[in-house]
């Protein structure tokens, strides 16, 4: 159910769970994640890889810190 209702692979979920387990409160689950597809010149893209890798985080996860970052630091003109 977890899979299904989150948007993650079944063992995603039961990773999740199993750390869940192991904690006293229980976290909750992350929001669904989606794909987006994005070009770059070839030279920031070596420099994202070799700071993910240097900071043993996966370059997703480097871009998800960047963009929220970078959207909390801008003022919305909405």
């Amino acid at each position: 159910m977890l899979s299904r209702e989150s948007g993650l692979s079944l063992r995603q979920a039961y990773r999740y769970l199993e750390v869940a387990k192991s904690r006293e409160r229980l976290l909750p689950a992350p929001q669904p994640s989606v794909t987006l597809s994005l070009k770059m010149p070839a030279d920031l893209a070596q420099k994202l890889q070799t700071h993910a890798t240097a900071s043993r985080l996966s370059a997703s996860e480097v871009m998800r810190r960047a963009v929220a970052a970078y959207l909390a630091s801008v003022r919305e003109d909405g």
